[in-house]
């Protein structure tokens, strides 16, 4: 009997972001192409050469449709571009977010705001639309982790680092952003938390989620429990600054490399704070 293909019907992690991105690159292209729509090829061929802002948009225009080396996988759900593409498109977006910015404030200072709301409702609102599709360009591409932190699948996600331990082998993995940052033996790591927030003797008024982290094969419950210890608070230090923790590796077989940082970084959000404390707690485990 003949047998059906059988075919995926959810998207793989990451295909919405390439989406997103060619969309964004086909609306501005689209209006680029409708504003020289008025010139015959020859004067537009001539304006774009002698302009190097349209030799940039070009650039960014053709990275951003094509998106070359984007690949949706589900081991990197948040990272379907490569890197370098990435950082590309992260600089030509703030580059043009800077220009459109700085061109429509030009025009309503010299103009006055009456003249620049006539301007906007001629261009059907292009000029407040173009500085948010640059925006969005800048958000989809920021710096985070690699993927969300799954405590039940040792995987956590602080800042823009992200850290996978297996317990079986007792071995940490560490990316910065996709980039792999190292493998090391999770003995030999340990968590400190920077700028004097101490996780242990500072107490937090919200009780954390109870996740026992035992070692493979343990069902006896003898792992501890992540509510059983306490977390520092988000509450900003001197001058604004956040909590910070840092990762250290002490390895006494790495001759010259003793107590070394592997990544330092702020507590930004409860994600951040959570799976700090998580990893802190499953390192000491091991």
């Amino acid at each position: 009997m003949a047998r059906t293909k059988e075919t995926r019907a959810n998207a793989a992690p990451g295909a919405g972001t390439i989406f997103a991105l060619r969309a964004i690159g086909l609306v501005i292209l689209a209006r680029w192409l409708f504003s020289m729509a008025d010139l015959d090829a020859g004067a537009s061929l001539l304006a774009m050469l002698s302009s190097p802002w349209a030799c940039i948009n070009l650039v960014f225009l053709f990275l951003l449709i094509f998106l070359p080396g984007a690949r949706a996988v589900a081991e990197r759900p948040f990272h379907p571009l490569p890197q370098w593409l990435r950082q590309a498109l992260r600089l030509f977006a703030f580059l043009g977010f800077l220009f459109a910015v700085w061109s429509v404030g030009a025009f309503a200072a010299s103009a006055g705001w009456r003249r620049a709301a006539n301007a906007v409702a001629a261009s059907n609102g292009w000029l407040l639309a173009a500085p948010a599709l640059y925006a969005a360009v800048l958000w989809i591409c920021r710096p985070r982790a690699l993927w969300r932190t799954n405590i039940a699948a040792r995987r956590f996600a602080i800042g823009r680092y992200a850290v996978a331990l297996d317990p079986a082998t007792r071995t940490v993995i560490v990316w910065a952003e996709r980039r792999k940052v190292g493998q090391y033996d999770a003995r030999e790591l340990t968590v400190r938390w920077a700028a004097g927030h101490d996780a242990r003797a500072t107490p937090t008024p919200t009780p954390t989620p109870a996740v026992a982290f035992g070692a493979v094969g343990e069902s006896n419950g003898s792992g501890a429990s992540l509510g059983a210890a306490t977390a520092p608070s988000l509450t900003r230090g001197d001058f604004g600054r956040r909590p910070k923790i840092e990762l250290l590796w002490d390895s006494p077989a790495a001759a010259g490399h003793n107590r070394q940082t592997v990544f330092r970084t702020a507590l930004t959000t409860e994600g951040d704070r959570v799976a700090a404390r998580a990893l802190d707690t499953s390192l000491q485990q091991v």
